[in-house]
């Protein structure tokens, strides 16, 4: 078997960036030495499975997405086939091969892997970063080229020693023989290149872990705290131009004339082209030296714009018509008996309105395309490797094998780095061709400004619900009723197949009725319009959880019953591990043993996506006529934590995002078209002096890991209109809040 590597061009020159491997035969393992000094390098491929699996349902074959380094001195390297912008993957994924490896934990460096059929998720069957899969979905797969690799240096050390491997251990990045002898694994590594893979190889047994299970400091800390991590906005190649576009005022709008020449006359300022936009559209790029003169040039553009072709949303107008909608019958979703709704003694109606949301990463996105007449290198931070590298073949009019692909760290995305139309790196593609048709052959680099991002689209879809809720006199539901009106999401994108069904958008619907087990008809219209929409971090629970979690307590407030006592009934036995969950926050909480202070309340809200369980119970109050969270106690049920100062990150950051949307001004809106917010003095996030004091708990699991980047934000929001409805007697059914 041979094996075709491709160097990859390091754009800030400190560390060699991976190697990437070809395609290598089903179920056998590949090793190459493209490294200097040699070394032992492998990873495994399992072919066919490129067709979109549900993340939900992980296979029990996996496909390689790692390779493993071991240089001479000892050192050894992971490549992380995931997007690193923070959630921690760069620390998580090199454990799981340290501890089947027994190597020196202090030894083990990470790199991102570029695009690469290797690297493609087990599950999803392509590169990428999302849905709460990275250790879900990789945690076996890590684990076996870790014992792989292993199992290798210990026949490598047998031979040498003339011993049989049985007699052989390992320890700390050293093997053991008989009579004292020891071999690090850097002296063994090329020894180890020329031995046959071992077909099959046995995994710890959880309870002889070291690395998986403790809270690990992340890797990539120091250079992240000290201002030395290099981020893809930081990026440079040599004799690199920086580009800014100017892009339609409403969405799919085109350049109809525009005067270049104040930008042309900015110091710096090389040229002014027109070039195709995102949707359809054209927009007019600036490029310079540097960012400041592109931005300045762009800025200084005369551009009359023609959007007469293209539908122009405003807000208020959508909300009317949503709501109107949503009374009507839709399409259907969950069946259920609705003949004891209207004769129910107790009803709840309830109509909830959920804004357009903006991702607003706190680096906004850039991208470096060089453009050669037989390649293409990219440098990004993408969630979307697979599906980027396809786009920026065919808008370069090349063979993806021609498009190298390097994944740059990222801070930040919550899913705007994943988009299924590639718009930014096709859009910087764009910005490459027309520049190279200007005789220009120099790098370029896209950049976007905070303004760029906000008013750039792929929001969260706004979205509606309605509740008829009939309850009999003790307050038992007998009848839910329940419509929601959005866009899809995965409607006309190359995940329509698995997450479409019967019309029926699953990203829409996710969270409604689990784990309550309520006669619950759910239906929902589909609705078109001229905004982009996109995944935002935990999806449809975004609002599936606030309307859930929030009734539920509503509906436990007219049956005159505890809310965490209503919920445990409801639940009753079928689901353990909210059960556990919400147990452990009770219980850590002092929910219902101790007494708040005057003018604060409980607030309780559970939630599970992407297979794990968060419960929430919080502490309010309202403080000079607006709410205040002052407390956050977390029960995480998501199987065994491989790093829980990970999972405490993630839960502790998704509480922070998920208050967010509770604040006024919160909110993505249109006016004719055009997104009305800027920055973040008009798209409200929050803030460092916003954050509650924050305690995670995690529930003690020896199961196979499940997702976590996620499931800490949709249970926050309910929560903490819980508690403030037990302080006003308000039920709250907006985001952000509508206090008035």
């Amino acid at each position: 078997m041979r094996t075709e590597w491709m160097n990859q061009a390091n754009p800030v020159g400190n560390d060699e960036m991976s190697q990437v491997p070809g395609a290598v035969s089903r179920r056998s393992f590949m090793k190459v030495s493209g490294v200097v000094g040699g070394g032992l390098l492998l990873g495994f491929f399992v072919p066919g499975a490129n067709k979109l699996a549900n993340a939900q349902a992980p296979k029990a074959v996996y496909a390689p997405n790692a390779f493993l380094r071991i240089a001479p001195d000892n050192t050894i390297t992971v490549a992380v086939n995931r997007l690193e912008f923070g959630q921690g993957v760069n620390t998580s994924l090199p454990m799981l091969i340290a501890e089947e490896l027994d190597c020196d934990w202090t030894k083990v460096r990470s790199e991102l892997a570029p695009a690469a059929d290797v690297f493609k998720d087990p599950v999803f069957g392509m590169q990428m970063t999302g849905g709460s899969g990275t250790i879900a979905h990789s945690y076996t797969q890590y684990r076996e080229i870790g014992a792989t690799a292993r199992a290798m240096l210990i026949a490598a050390a047998a031979e040498q020693w003339q011993v049989k491997p049985g007699q052989c251990s390992t320890a700390n990045g050293v093997v053991i023989g008989p009579g004292g002898k020891k071999a690090n694994y850097g002296a063994l590594a090329d020894a180890a290149m020329k031995l046959p893979m071992p077909e099959k190889v046995a995994l710890k047994d959880p309870t002889q872990f070291r690395i998986i299970g403790k809270p690990t400091p992340r890797i990539d800390a120091l250079a992240k705290s000290t201002g030395q991590q290099v981020f893809g906005i930081d990026a440079s190649v040599p004799g690199m131009k920086v580009a800014v576009v100017a892009r339609p005022p409403v969405f799919g709008g085109k350049v109809g004339k525009f005067d270049a020449s104040k930008a042309l006359a900015v110091k710096g300022v090389l040229a002014v082209l027109e070039v195709p936009t995102d949707r359809g559209g054209s927009g007019v790029v600036v490029i310079a030296d540097g960012y400041w003169p592109a931005k300045t040039g762009r800025d200084a553009l005369v551009i009359d714009w023609d959007t007469t072709a293209v539908e122009k949303i405003s807000s208020d107008k959508q909300l009317i018509a949503y709501k109107e909608l949503a009374q009507q019958p839709g399409i259907v979703a969950i069946k259920a008996d609705m003949s004891k709704l209207a004769a129910a003694p107790k009803k709840i109606t309830a109509d909830y309105a959920f804004p357009y949301l903006a991702h607003t990463p706190m680096e906004p996105l850039n991208c470096i395309v060089d453009l050669k007449a037989d390649s293409c290198t990219v440098w990004a931070g993408t969630q979307f490797q697979t599906v980027d590298q396809g786009a920026i073949a065919r808008t370069a009019g090349m063979k993806v094998e021609q498009v190298t692909l390097n994944t740059m760290m990222a801070g930040g995305g919550f899913g705007r780095r994943a988009v299924p139309t590639s718009d930014f790196i096709v859009e910087a593609v764009q910005v490459a061709k027309a520049w190279k048709t200007a005789g220009k052959t120099s790098p370029i680099k896209v950049i976007w400004s905070r303004e760029d991002d906000v008013k750039g689209g792929y929001y969260r879809p706004a979205t509606v619900h309605r509740a008829e809720i009939g309850l009999d006199e003790k307050g038992t539901i007998v009848a839910w009723n329940h419509t929601i009106v959005s866009q899809s999401i995965m409607m006309g994108t190359p995940f329509e197949a698995f997450a479409v069904k019967d019309g029926v958008d699953s990203t829409m619907t996710e969270g409604m009725g689990v784990p309550y087990g309520l006669p619950m008809k759910l239906s929902v219209h589909n609705v078109k319009a001229n905004v982009p929409v996109l995944w935002w971090r935990s999806v449809g629970s975004t609002h599936t959880a606030f309307v859930m979690e929030t009734l539920i307590d509503e509906a436990a407030q007219i049956a005159g019953a505890d809310p965490v006592a209503y919920r445990k009934t409801l639940i009753g036995d079928k689901h353990p591990r909210h059960l556990a969950a919400l147990d452990l926050a009770v219980a850590k909480s002092g929910y219902g043993k101790t007494k708040l202070p005057e003018g604060q309340a409980w607030g309780v809200a559970l939630h599970e996506a992407f297979n794990s369980v968060v419960a929430y119970v919080v502490v309010a109050s309202m403080t000079e006529g607006k709410p205040k969270l002052h407390s956050v106690t977390a029960g995480v049920h998501c199987n065994l934590a491989v790093n829980p100062l990970t999972i405490e990150a993630q839960v502790q950051g998704a509480i922070l995002m998920g208050l967010g949307t509770t604040l006024t001004g919160a909110a993505v809106t249109l006016k004719d078209g055009v997104v009305q917010q800027n920055n973040f003095n008009d798209y409200i996030v929050a803030r460092m002096p916003d954050m509650p004091q924050v305690a995670v708990h995690i529930v003690a699991s020896g199961d196979a890991p499940t997702g976590m980047g996620e499931p800490g934000l949709p249970p926050l929001a309910p929560a903490f209109a819980n508690a403030l409805a037990k302080l006003n007697g308000k039920r709250l059914r907006n985001l952000p809040f509508d206090l008035a």
